[in-house]
């Protein structure tokens, strides 16, 4: 993928996030919802992750295109 192409997948998985939370104040979430909305939640660090990668590797003369989507144990276990 390319910057632009994790952008637009960032800019869909958030319209997501922002229906499921809608949602989960007004009628609540079922298990599966509830399920969905944590892969969204992963899935949106896997892409901030990778575009953060990509834009590293550009900023030292590497190649963008060898950076890669890191498993959800390790996005998850970054500080903030």
């Amino acid at each position: 993928m390319d910057d632009k192409q994790v952008l637009d997948r960032i800019g869909a998985l958030v319209e997501e996030e922002h229906t499921l939370e809608r949602q989960a104040t007004g009628e609540g979430l079922d298990q599966d919802q509830q399920a969905r909305l944590h892969e969204v939640e992963v899935q949106l660090d896997q892409c901030w992750d990778l575009l953060r990668q990509r834009r590293a590797r550009r900023d030292a003369g590497q190649d963008p295109d060898i950076a890669h989507v890191r498993p959800e144990g390790t996005v998850e276990g970054y500080l903030q």
